[in-house]
C-alpha cells in the first residue's frame, strides 16, 4: 500500500517516545488538531503511568491517554509514524526496531541529522550505533528537500537555530550573492529552547531581566548549520554563530550579517526571495516596511525572513523568526509527516500567532 493510499483510507496512527518534554507536549498539542492523524502510543521515561492531562492539564479532553515506558519499542507496533522526542543519543537505540516494525521514524533529537558519524562523536561526544541508517536518513526542512523527505523511511529533524538560519540563507546561497567566508549568526531564543528538565541557570530568578550569551565558540548547532549551507552552496563554508537566551518563553530572532559580492539595494533582494519561496507556503518573505519578530510567528510554523541593506558598509543584514517549539521542532516535524503520507502540507499547522 502506498503512502497516499494508506492517508486516504484511514487516519495515520502516530506514536510518540518522549511525549513529556516541552516539544513532546507540543506534538500532542499539534496532533489533537490534525485532522489524518491519531496519536495511539506515548512515552515518558518520568511519567508512566500516568494521564497526559495530569502533566499538561492544557491536553485534558484533546489527549485520552496514559503514558507507557519509554524503554518499550514494542508499546509503537502498529503505528505508521513515530516521532521520537528524546535526548540525543536515545533515538539512536529505538530507530533500527520502529524501520523494521515498518513505522516511519521522525527523530526530533541530534542523532540522524549528520551524515557523518565522526562529526556526531565530535560534537556531541556520543558514538554512533546506528551509523549504517545515516546514509539514508534525510535532513528534514521541507522547503528545500520535500521530495526527498517524501520517500523517506528516517527524518532527521532539523534544530531550532539551524532552521532559522537555513532558511534566511539558502536564497542567497544559491544565488551566490554573497561572500561564504563572512558569514556572522547572532541568535537569540526563549527559555523553552533549553528543554525540560531543571536546571540552575534556567530557574525564573535567573532568567529574568536578564540577558546572556551561552556556548560562545563550539554550539552544537554550529556543524549542523555548516553541513547544510555547504550542501547549497557546493563547497565546506565556516560560520561565527553565537546564541543568547532572553527572558521569554518562546521565539527565536537569528540576525545574519553578511558580505555582499556586489551591491545591491533592499528592495533588489525580494524576487530572489519570493521566487526560490514560491509555493513555500510556511516562509513569509516579508515586503521593506516590515522586519521579523517572535510575537507575529508565537504557536506556528511560520518562518519569517526580512532584511535591510547597509549602503555604507556593504553589508547585509537578514532577520529570521521562528517559534522554536513549532517551526523549530514539533510543527515541523507533523510538516515532514505530511509530506511522508502525501497529506496536505499544511495539515493540523494552519493556526494563527498565539499574538496577533
Amino acid at each position: 500500500m502506498g503512502t497516499g493510499e494508506k492517508a486516504g483510507a484511514s487516519k495515520v496512527k502516530v506514536g510518540i517516545i518522549g511525549a513529556s518534554g516541552y516539544t513532546g507536549a507540543e506534538l500532542l498539542r499539534l496532533l489533537a488538531g490534525h485532522p489524518a492523524a491519531e496519536v495511539c502510543a506515548v512515552t515518558s521515561r518520568v511519567h508512566a503511568g500516568q494521564p497526559v492531562h495530569k502533566v499538561f492539564p492544557g491536553l485534558r479532553k484533546a489527549v485520552d491517554l496514559a503514558f507507557l515506558p519509554t524503554e518499550t519499542p514494542e508499546s509503537m507496533k502498529g503505528c505508521d509514524v513515530v516521532f521520537t522526542a528524546v535526548p540525543n543519543g536515545v533515538a539512536v537505540r529505538f530507530a533500527p526496531e520502529l524501520l523494521k516494525q515498518g513505522a516511519r521514524v521522525i527523530d526530533l533529537g541530534a542523532d540522524f541529522r549528520f551524515r557523518d558519524p565522526s562529526v556526531y562523536t565530535e560534537w556531541y561526544n556520543l558514538e554512533h550505533p546506528a551509523s549504517f541508517l545515516l546514509s539514508e536518513a534525510v535532513y528534514g526542512i521541507p522547503e528545500l528537500k520535500g521530495k526527498k523527505i517524501a520517500a523517506a523511511r528516517l527524518i532527521g529533524n532539523p534544530g531550532c537555530y539551524p532552521t532559522s538560519v537555513i532558511l534566511a540563507l539558502a536564497p542567497l546561497l544559491a544565488a551566490r550573492a554573497i561572500l561564504l567566508e563572512e558569514i556572522i549568526i547572532d541568535a537569540k531564543s526563549g527559555v523553552s529552547g533549553a528543554g525540560h528538565t531543571p536546571a540552575q541557570e534556567f530557574h525564573f530568578p535567573e532568567c529574568q531581566e536578564n540577558l546572556r550569551a551561552y556556548k560562545v565558540v563550539g554550539h552544537r548547532h554550529t556543524p549542523e548549520i555548516e553541513q547544510e549551507i555547504s550542501e547549497l552552496a557546493g563547497e565546506k563554508v565556516l560560520v561565527s554563530f553565537t546564541p543568547h537566551l532572553v527572558p521569554m518563553i518562546r521565539g527565536i530572532l537569528s540576525t545574519l550579517h553578511l558580505k555582499l559580492r556586489a551591491p545591491a539595494k533592499t528592495g533588489d533582494l525580494l524576487a530572489l526571495y519570493r521566487e526560490f519561496y514560491a509555493g513555500a507556503y510556511f516562509v513569509r518573505v516579508l515586503g521593506e516596511e516590515e522586519l521579523p519578530q517572535t510575537k507575529a510567528v508565537q504557536g506556528t510554523n511560520f518562518c519569517d525572513i526580512g532584511w535591510r541593506v547597509d549602503q555604507r558598509t556593504g553589508r547585509l543584514i537578514v532577520l529570521s523568526a521562528i517559534d522554536n517549539l513549532v517551526k523549530g521542532a514539533a510543527g515541523q516535524a507533523i510538516q515532514n509527516m505530511n509530506l511522508i503520507f502525501g497529506l496536505p502540507e499544511k495539515a493540523g499547522l494552519e493556526m494563527p500567532a498565539l499574538w496577533p
